[in-house]
């Protein structure tokens, strides 16, 4: 069947055959890739780089159709990726990103400003949309995440969700050589890396830095928000969020308002929801604010 077809979704998915876009995947998981030269893409090559990131996708294939120059800006090239039951669309436009996504994205992200230099000045950028038939949405970013290292190899600089609010060098998605699984690797990032976000915000009126995840909603986990001292507490508050959302993840336990818990030797927090006055706490899914609180209390019903 015609690509532009079996890219909006018709046609028969079969193994082995032609890659067809699922057309019942409604508000699809993304990430978006910012390049810094005009795209150059090629699909047999971009199958080779799919192919050599993991035994799993040694049968992998893509498929890209040029469209041609016009003076709207359209995209340039449009994209399927798939191997087993995964299918990625693949949305590339030879002109940058709009400049407010860009800075809401890679403003906050926690990398070298010299790469969020070269984020900011890209000349074009990739759209990547899950289509496939895995239901697991972890599973659809890894593969989200294994095509943008695929096309790291072919200019991309940044790797941005922008529904997460976050930004990573599209290198780091590459995998090393001391790492014995790629996939693997990518299943066990933190998940307010790239998959969901991590925000500081210094609010008027406010003492210390409020910190909180973005877009954990659509892994079907809350957000989390905690108010520091200060920015000096970042990594200890990432690597917090981290541990709680992968442990609701990997448990399938649920936290509700008013649970207590004991997060380190000396650390005892209560969940709460967000006060109406905390209106930077807004967040699509459900947000619970994490509050410090003594051993003491933590033993104790909430009030």
């Amino acid at each position: 069947m015609d690509f532009l077809h079996r890219f909006s979704g018709f046609g028969t998915p079969a193994p082995g055959g032609e890659l067809v876009a699922n057309p019942r995947v409604e508000n699809p998981l993304g990430l978006q890739l910012l390049f810094d030269a005009p795209l150059d893409l090629d699909a047999d090559a971009l199958a080779l780089a799919l192919r050599a990131f993991h035994p799993d996708l040694a049968a992998a294939a893509a498929e890209l159709h040029i469209l041609p120059r016009t003076n709207d800006s359209p995209p340039a090239v449009l994209g399927l990726a798939g191997w087993g039951r995964h299918i990625v669309k693949l949305i590339g436009f030879n002109a940058p990103m709009p400049s407010d996504a860009v800075e809401a994205c890679v403003r906050p992200a926690h990398f070298a400003e010299d790469l969020k230099q070269l984020a900011y000045g890209h000349v074009a950028h990739v759209l990547l949309y899950y289509a496939g038939y895995e239901q697991d949405p972890l599973e659809q970013y890894v593969a989200l995440g294994a095509v943008a290292a695929a096309l790291a190899r072919f200019g991309a600089v940044t790797t941005l969700n922008e529904h997460g609010r976050t930004a990573i060098p599209a290198a780091a998605l590459l995998p090393q050589d001391d790492e014995p699984d790629a996939l693997d690797v990518l299943r066990q990032l933190p998940i307010p890396l790239i998959y969901g976000g991590f925000v500081k915000l210094e609010v008027e009126g406010e003492p210390g830095v409020w910190m909180r995840t973005c877009g954990a909603g659509r892994l079907g986990l809350p957000d989390l928000a905690l108010r520091a001292a200060g920015h000096h507490e970042g990594q200890r508050t990432f690597f917090l969020f981290s541990r709680l959302l992968d442990y609701l993840r990997e448990s399938g336990r649920s936290f509700a308002p008013g649970h207590t818990m004991q997060v380190g030797d000396d650390l005892y927090l209560r969940l709460r929801e967000p006060a109406e006055a905390e209106w930077y706490l807004e967040t699509e899914g459900e947000m619970l604010v994490c509050e410090p609180i003594s051993a003491d209390e933590a033993n104790q019903p909430a009030p």
